[in-house]
């Protein structure tokens, strides 16, 4: 592994490589330019890794341009294969990459480990789907040809992933696009590149072609967008990010009809009914609300109780809340890491005092006794009107709102006042009564008495502000394809 640097960890040392990988080589920024990447939890630089200029974001993609017909002409039991290899590299490298992910983004390493186990999942997955693959063969109703349909490969691809699963993030957009018989470009975010550098470094174990996937991080994420984008060359971006980003990468691709997937933004609801199992509902709104210190996109914002449970509910949710332990990301007891930046602290505790302000009310008692890094204890707030700033934006922190609902009708009225709709969580014992507020609710994907939902073979995605498309599921490939009709005459 050539331009690298060696990252002493508890768990033994770590080579990072520190270049771009560009056609299948570690190459320097052409500026020789490099960024730090800082640990959360202690605030401290902790590798150093090539800043790619936009001069370099058209190397990788003439590099991706070049490998293009290669890769797309090769069958799906040979993608099959590499992909299976991919997965094989995580799980040979997972602790090394569940430190790099707690140190770069301050996720406590049991969730790390998770991230890594999940991701190598998407790839056992995608090996198995992408050899299922079939188009059609048909009769027209008036007869006379015959209809044929095949699925070809978009071409080079553009994936812009975040910081809060910066591996399994890259697992969803680089495995499809890999399956599809699509070269990509993997542009990770400035905050967590470390863990996508490792992983540039798997795919090439495990046997992807010179030109095929290329990463590129950079501190300047605007300016490469546009350069690339520019280039008609490119044929898909896949974005995860804030609704924001996304809406103005949508502007820059429209010139040249660049297709577009885009995973953004969400105000999940947690809905709790009357005659829920209210034991079960505040353990697992725990889960659904303070999972990664409540920087998921799926994360339960706004937790909705009917009126006449709230306080038996609210007082399980608050003691459950008040036994999180928060601490350094390596610590195993850890609950609760640090957040993923200073600036992110501080928007998190201008929504609460903003919250708190305006006559919302603290009602967990956790506290933080770490003196460095980026910390913030999980709270919860009760009192807060539906009008206030908090119930309409994403909080993306540690931070739970427990709101009063009159009844169901009620709860999915406020549950559907947001423009996002990526997720929301439905806890009833009445099958009927949940299925019929799932079908109420506006959002792209609803858990009935379940606070996780990803899964690699279930489609994953909003409507609304919170994005278009889907990864995952049997779809997930279909992305990063074009659907080819062939009218054959007889």
């Amino acid at each position: 592994m050539r331009k690298s640097q060696i990252v002493e960890t508890p768990r033994g040392p770590v080579e990072i490589p520190t270049g771009l990988l560009i056609g299948g080589e570690w190459v320097d920024a052409e500026n020789r330019k490099q960024f730090e990447v800082f640990n959360p939890s202690t605030g401290l630089a902790f590798v150093s890794i090539a800043d790619a200029s936009p001069k370099d974001a058209v190397r990788a993609l003439d590099a991706a341009d070049s490998a293009q017909e290669s890769w797309g002409k090769t069958s799906s039991r040979h993608r099959s294969t590499i992909l299976r290899r991919i997965a094989d590299g995580l799980r040979e490298h997972a602790s090394s990459l569940s430190w790099i992910i707690s140190a770069e983004l301050g996720k406590p390493v049991r969730e790390a480990e998770g991230e890594v186990e999940g991701s190598a999942q998407i790839f056992d997955f995608l090996a198995d789907q992408v050899t299922q693959q079939r188009g059609s063969y048909s009769t027209p109703p008036n007869g006379g040809f015959r209809i044929i349909t095949t699925h070809e490969p978009i071409g080079p691809s553009y994936l812009v992933t975040p910081w809060n699963f910066p591996l399994l993030m890259s697992a969803r957009k680089v495995g499809a696009a890999l399956a599809a018989g699509c070269s990509v470009i993997l542009k990770p975010a400035a905050q967590t590149p470390t863990t996508s550098q490792l992983f540039g470094h798997i795919m090439m174990e495990a046997g992807v072609p010179e030109g095929v996937a290329n990463v590129i991080p950079t501190s300047s994420a605007s300016e490469q967008s546009s350069k690339l984008m520019a280039d008609p060359r490119l044929r898909k971006v896949s974005f995860t990010g804030s609704t924001q980003v996304g809406s103005h990468l949508l502007k820059l691709a429209a010139p040249n009809v660049i297709a577009t997937s885009m995973e953004l933004g969400g105000n999940g609801p947690f809905i709790v009914l009357e005659g829920a199992d209210i034991k079960k509902a505040a353990e697992d709104a725990v889960i659904a609300k303070y999972r990664n210190a409540g920087q998921v996109c799926v994360a339960a914002n706004r937790i909705i109780v009917e009126k006449s449970i709230e306080e038996e509910f609210t007082a399980r949710f608050v003691a459950a809340v008040n036994e999180l332990k928060v601490g350094p990301a390596h610590d195993p007891s850890v609950d609760i890491g640090p957040l993923a930046s200073e600036s992110q602290v501080c928007d998190v505790r201008e929504l609460v005092e903003q919250a708190v302000a305006e006559g919302a009310e603290l009602i967990s008692e956790v506290t933080v006794s770490e003196d460095s890094g980026y910390f913030y204890p999980p709270q919860v707030l009760a009192g807060a009107s539906r009008e206030f700033r908090i119930a309409s934006e994403e909080i993306f922190g540690p931070v739970a709102v427990v709101y009063s609902a009159e009844n169901a009708e009620d709860a999915i009225q406020f549950a559907n006042a947001t423009e996002y709709g990526l997720v929301g969580y439905i806890y009833s014992e009445d099958v009927g009564m949940a299925l019929k507020c799932a079908e109420e609710l506006k959002t792209g994907i609803v858990a009935i008495n379940r606070p996780v939902v990803a899964e690699p073979s279930a489609p994953f995605g909003g409507i609304k502000a919170s994005g278009l498309g889907k990864e995952g599921g049997e779809g997930g490939i279909r992305e990063f394809q074009n659907e080819k009709y062939i009218a054959l005459a007889l």
